[in-house]
């Protein structure tokens, strides 16, 4: 049977004003939170181990961002970027190349880490729109965290996912696209969207066709924000199934995932109107369905088994600190 394991990455933290988050808000407070980035790794029923690395968190020197950038992150100190992506692997024996794909929740500066760490044969995925805004066909105008690099990614081995659609769902499931992760035997991962009954989600990608990860699309935050669902039980067991669900930057203060408090918007120096979600009501709804899944669980099958689902953000300090204790993060694992 094919599985999957998560492990947890150390890939830095930043402090985030609270009313730039949520209102109401303390006007005063600030709270250091992680970039988590986590490892997966995927063993397929022949035997073949892929590995994949979603989001790469903070660089390891906040020089090596662009200048509008560094001055962007001084405004979140204090910062820590030690260790990075590279020296997390490191910890359970793992090189750059030893990851076969890096996916990307959205290309946000906290989340994208250096990819040029990363060498062939790593591919990079994205979601659907990431590129636009990378090149400056998108352009947002809602703070200063909203800067891209457009030199982010190597053209020749990114892969940006088509936009989600629900026509002929069932036949587009069944169209891998033919990337392989290594060898010309690997089992290819499939890149199409489909709305086969993955409740309460509308749009998701089966990434090896066996019900072990899924992506899934998560709009709101940023153009091309995308989650990720990973199986954590096996699926020959008799017990309702386990899922971990990276949520990225869905969510940056638990207290919206819990509907004590609600998206804060703010005015800058200039009078623009600031938001670290693009699209509020988009994002109001993928939180409620995070929200809703972690309570009530996935169903997986048509009237089937809803499986248990444990929602894990990107910047939640709280669960980074039981993760810790639990030994969670890589070599450990969740």
């Amino acid at each position: 049977m094919a599985h999957a394991t998560v492990h947890a990455l150390s890939t830095g933290s930043l402090t985030l004003p609270e009313r730039f988050f949520i209102t109401p808000a303390d006007n005063e407070a600030k709270r250091t939170v992680p970039s988590l980035s986590f490892l997966i790794q995927h063993r397929s029923a022949d035997g073949i181990t892929t590995r994949l690395v979603f989001d790469l968190g903070l660089r390891r020197d906040t020089n090596l961002y662009p200048s509008v950038l560094q001055k962007h992150i001084a405004s979140r100190s204090p910062v820590t970027t030690h260790p990075d992506a590279v020296a997390s692997l490191a910890k359970g024996g793992l090189n750059p190349s030893d990851i076969n794909f890096i996916l990307f929740s959205h290309v946000h500066y906290d989340h994208v880490g250096l990819p040029s760490d990363f060498s062939s044969p790593t591919k990079f995925i994205v979601g659907p729109g990431a590129l636009d805004l990378l090149s400056g066909k998108t352009q947002l105008n809602i703070g200063s965290h909203s800067f891209f690099e457009p030199d982010l990614l190597p053209p020749d081995r990114t892969i940006e996912l088509p936009t989600p659609t629900t026509t002929n769902p069932i036949l587009e499931a069944t169209k891998p696209l033919p990337l392989k992760a290594e060898a010309a035997t690997d089992t290819p991962l499939i890149l199409t969207w489909s709305s086969r009954p993955l409740l309460p989600f509308k749009n998701t990608i089966d990434l090896f066709g066996d019900g072990t990860i899924y992506i899934l699309n998560a709009p709101g935050h940023l153009p091309g924000h995308i989650n990720l669902l990973i199986r954590t039980s096996s699926s020959s067991t008799q017990e309702s199934p386990k899922f971990v669900l990276l949520a990225g930057d869905a969510c940056h203060d638990i207290r919206l995932f819990t509907g004590e408090r609600d998206i804060a918007t703010w005015q800058d120096d200039s009078g623009r109107q600031c938001c670290i979600h693009y699209d509020i009501p988009r994002a109001k709804e993928t939180i409620g369905r995070l929200a809703r899944v972690q309570r009530e669980g996935i169903e997986t099958e048509v009237g089937g088994v809803r499986g248990e689902v444990e929602v894990v953000f990107a910047h939640n300090w709280e669960w980074e600190g039981d993760a810790v204790r639990r030994g969670r993060f890589w070599p450990g694992r969740l």
